[in-house]
């Protein structure tokens, strides 16, 4: 018999096998995509990695555009994932220390926020965590904003190749604990580095689940 984690990481790996394509950008709700398949968004702190996550997760280089400059990501950016179409990926906008003016930094608040709580196929959003930074008070705003409207998250750690591995356990372990505290929150977090390919197995199962 074929073990549970054996199938979902299969499930996951045949998932991104297929097509994936940029769709559109939406800068505005009023611009989204029909709710027609279900989504799972991205978020995090600017520069924290998003965009190459999701390269890394589809098997792609330039699918998402990454860039060094923080708050470069302005929009929702939507991807197709699956031919025929099975779901899409939502890159959003980084948040926290973005180089903009304050009143644009306020509409993407706005248009995260607005999104999370008000789209219907939204099945998980995953809160990408830098591993060299750990969690930070303006992620537990989000966290605590997603736990108020019962939308379900899950943590990822981002860039763990940067961390000494017995820092990146504390890390893991302390996140852990205070995943427990949330009542919206997957109670399980995934360490993943986009230069390494560590963890992107085990991303892609986590989609998977998300979506079925």
């Amino acid at each position: 018999m074929i073990p549970e984690k054996d199938i979902r990481l299969e499930a996951g790996r045949k998932l991104f096998a297929g097509a994936v394509n940029f769709l559109k950008s939406s800068p505005a709700l009023e611009f989204l995509p029909a709710p027609s398949v279900p989504e799972v968004a991205f978020a995090g702190r600017s520069n924290v990695g998003k965009s190459s996550l999701i390269n890394a997760l589809t098997n792609r280089n330039s699918l998402a555009r990454a860039s060094t400059t923080p708050g470069r990501t302005q929009e929702l950016n939507f991807f197709d994932v699956g031919e025929p179409l099975e779901m899409r990926l939502v890159d959003m906008p980084g948040y926290g220390f973005a180089k903009a003016p304050k009143d644009i930094v306020k509409r993407w608040k706005w248009l995260i926020n607005d999104y999370l709580r008000g789209r219907a196929v939204l099945r998980r959003t995953l809160i990408l965590i830098d591993s060299r930074h750990g969690i930070k008070d303006v992620d537990r705003d989000l966290m605590k904003m997603l736990d108020d409207a019962a939308i379900s998250y899950r943590v990822v750690l981002t860039k763990s190749d940067k961390v000494k591995a017995e820092l990146l356990q504390k890390t893991v372990d302390a996140i852990t604990t205070e995943m427990r505290q949330h009542p919206a929150a997957f109670p399980e977090i995934l360490v993943t580095s986009s230069e390494k390919g560590t963890g992107m197995a085990e991303l892609r199962a986590a989609v998977y689940d998300a979506i079925i």
